[in-house]
């Protein structure tokens, strides 16, 4: 009973599995799972590894399909064109239903004059690798390719109501050298629509 309970206390006192408060693949610090050959809109090849090294990088994983994404797409916009200097964003989809189709995808990003890359992974293996989980959900990484902070954009979908700017704060706190006060926040949206594996 003594060797029972002193295996239970040990096991307590193990490190738990590396994961964030909300994101339970991933945490601040770890580095960021690379992409490789994701087709964009621009009919072109997508790694992270092409991207600028003396940039930051920030990863959102939206979608066409989500009312609360496209609320987002303004906003992302304007942090994208704000930013052009220190930051490359990049959006990603993985939601595989028709009106998240490539096809779809470049109707949206023509319509919308999207100035970042927006790619997409049918393979939906990108999504899973960050741990996300929803859209949009966001992801900056420093210059060696680290999380710094994951989570929302901000605390509310409406513009106008927004009193918390996470990912700016984030943003501005990495430029400077120092770590965001606040590293992971949860991504309030919609759902990725993974697609359901089959049991063996």
């Amino acid at each position: 009973m003594r060797k029972l309970l002193l295996v239970l206390a040990l096991s307590l006192l193990a490190p738990t599995a590396h994961a964030g408060e909300f994101n339970k693949v991933l945490s601040v610090g770890d580095a960021a799972p690379a992409w490789k050959s994701l087709p964009g809109v621009d009919d072109k090849e997508h790694s992270l590894a092409d991207l600028p090294e003396d940039k930051l990088v920030l990863v959102v994983f939206t979608c066409n399909s989500c009312p609360v994404a496209v609320k987002y797409e303004g906003r992302i916009a304007e942090f994208a064109r704000t930013h052009a200097d220190d930051v490359e964003v990049v959006a990603i989809n993985v939601n595989r239903v028709p009106e998240d189709s490539l096809r779809k995808m470049k109707e949206r990003a023509e319509q919308e004059k999207f100035p970042f890359a927006y790619l997409y992974d049918e393979s939906q293996q990108i999504a899973k690798d960050f741990g996300a989980t929803g859209t949009p959900e966001f992801f900056l990484l420093n210059r060696e390719r680290q999380l710094v902070y994951m989570g929302g954009m901000d605390d509310n979908d409406d513009p106008a109501r927004v009193t918390k700017h996470y990912l700016e704060d984030a943003f501005q706190a990495v430029l400077q050298g120092k770590s965001p006060e606040t590293p992971e926040t949860y991504a309030q949206g919609c759902r990725i629509r993974f697609a359901r594996e089959r049991k063996r």
